[in-house]
């Protein structure tokens, strides 16, 4: 679209806009009807730690928000010279997990407890027990059950229990909704249903009548939505919170509030069976499309869900590159202290490309990547390592590779869960993050990993409030009766990533072969590392 084309879609309200509370930053992006970024803004935030609680303040929240969209408002105006007054569909999301319970009034009871928050060991582990399911530390059930564990007084006053987007679409809209990729992060969902599991919802209401509580579970707990579907429009109150100077108009619609996964997966049109997605960057996460769900418990596998309700198998590593950019920052120093002047992405470049020409299996080196714990390997903290024995080929392509292949070490081990044990069938991986910056080298190694092509798109970068925008335009899709009834993957693959540029590498099979090598080599070194943490 030109700039004239764009200005008539933004006046006449065919706009989108997606926004996202991400960690550190909350983003706001508008796109177009050819669903192209058209303006964005952001407001840098952090969270605190207090009182042994990692939290954000409401007031966080709320300035945070304002400014993000009062920042898209002015690009806009600067950009296209017109008042941003009203949009097509507004869509939130934001990290999932935490906890955020109210009473009948609508006030918050605790401070906001985060996904960051590792309190909840006991009650995860019992009620992982008790639903034969894996519950991590991080889910909004495990935090509800460690405060019911606790004897908290708050718990007997909660009237709603939600996530940070379902808090603020509700003040937004007066809907206690949530999507229902968001919703599997709150407590397990039956994705026959696309709603929360009965079963385990009346085991869970058995431990509340034990403790003499007289709520049940099912009154607390958000509505599941799956996209497309309408979630309730823009209250003038809600219009006011959003944007104070009282520009923008109530009325507007909202789709279902997202998790970051969520978002994750549509921004890398990755919400169809078979297909899944890899975020590599500090930590590594996969998340993967399946077309049942998993057949047993396992604890180093997360279940949620995509947008529209199918089973995803989610692998997290809490380790992938800070121990490869800190062996990056080491021969920076080198080239300094010769005084050879060396831009960072360029080191990173020929550093990475090195490892295409070393041996196939890293020359019998091994490395771990460990700046933290790693639960797929049962370790509580980390210590990185390099290790080697007299017959090993010590080379730089052979050191640089073997980085790239630990990077990715804990991630093969849970990924091989589903694959071996589950039968598990993936007939692409899109990878995203600073793993896939140089060009060709992080999609042949992932590809040797995992054995299967690797994409890398050029919009990947765009993120997950760019997602959020898409679900918006999806569900205005859909209630515009056009094409009714069209998924979400075939309204992604048709009308959003059509024609979309990047490229795929498929596995070298002599990448495969040693890779298989270097896990062998990696698995049999555990004790190495187990040691090192024990004596440093």
């Amino acid at each position: 679209m030109n700039r004239n084309d764009i200005q008539k879609t933004i006046q006449s309200g065919k706009a989108t806009l997606g926004i996202e509370f991400g960690s550190t930053r909350i983003k706001a992006v508008l796109i177009d009807t050819d669903h192209t970024p058209i303006a964005s803004g952001s407001h840098e935030w952090e969270n605190r730690y207090e009182n042994g609680i990692w939290t954000y303040t409401l007031e966080d929240i709320w300035t945070g928000l304002q400014d993000s969209y009062q920042k898209l408002s002015q690009d806009v105006l600067e950009k296209y010279n017109t008042p941003l007054q009203t949009v097509g569909a507004i869509g939130f999301s934001a990290m999932m997990h935490g906890y955020m319970p109210f009473d009948q009034k609508g006030n918050l009871l605790v401070p906001f407890r985060t996904w960051r928050n590792t309190i909840t060991g006991q009650a995860a582990e019992q009620l992982t027990d008790l639903f034969q399911f894996n519950i991590p530390q991080r889910w909004s059930i495990a935090h509800l059950y460690q405060a019911i564990l606790n004897k908290e007084a708050h718990v007997k006053d909660i009237s709603f229990l939600t996530t940070l987007e379902g808090y603020v679409h509700w003040q937004l809209t007066g809907n206690k909704v949530l999507g229902v990729g968001e919703a599997a992060g709150m407590f397990p969902v039956d994705s026959q249903t696309n709603d929360f599991d009965e079963h385990m919802i009346g085991l869970f209401n058995r431990l509340l009548a034990a403790e003499n509580i007289s709520w049940k579970l099912q009154d607390i707990l958000p509505k599941s939505l799956v996209a497309g579907e309408a979630a309730g429009a823009l209250t003038a109150e809600g219009a006011k919170l959003l944007d104070p100077t009282g520009q923008l108009q109530a009325g507007i619609p909202l789709c279902p509030p997202e998790g970051d996964a969520g978002t994750g997966m549509v921004a890398t049109n990755s919400v169809a069976v078979r297909t899944g997605n890899v975020s590599a960057g500090t930590s590594v996460f996969a998340m993967i499309v399946l077309e049942k769900a998993l057949s047993k418990l396992y604890p180093e596998i997360d279940m949620v869900a995509t947008p529209t309700g199918k089973p995803v198998a989610m692998v997290h590593s809490n380790n992938c590159t800070s121990d490869l950019n800190a062996w990056v920052e080491l021969f920076r120093e080198f080239s300094d202290a010769l005084g050879v002047e060396i831009d960072q992405s360029r080191l990173f470049e020929l550093l990475y490309q090195k490892a295409l020409t070393g041996d196939a299996d890293g020359g019998g080196l091994l490395a771990y990547n460990y700046f933290s714990g790693e639960h797929i390997t049962h370790l509580e903290e980390g210590r990185p390592l390099f290790v080697r024995t007299p017959e090993s080929n010590f080379t730089l392509a052979n050191f640089m590779r073997t980085h790239l292949f630990s990077a990715l070490g804990a991630l093969k081990i849970g990924m091989d869960i589903l694959f071996d044990q589950e039968q598990v069938q993936i007939d692409q991986i899109l990878g995203h993050g600073g793993f896939f910056k140089t060009p060709e080298v992080g999609q042949r190694m992932m590809a040797a990993a995992l054995n299967v092509p690797v994409s890398v798109m050029e919009t990947a970068g765009e993120g997950g409030a760019w997602g959020a925008a898409l679900l918006a335009a999806y569900m205005v899709h859909t209630m515009g009766n056009q094409e009714a009834g069209e998924p979400l993957e075939t309204y992604l693959a048709n009308k959003v990533f059509a024609g979309e540029s990047g490229t795929t590498i498929a596995p070298n099979p002599a990448d495969v072969a040693g890779f298989t090598t270097f896990m062998k080599r990696y698995k049999e070194g555990l004790v190495i590392e187990k040691t090192a943490v024990a004596a440093l």
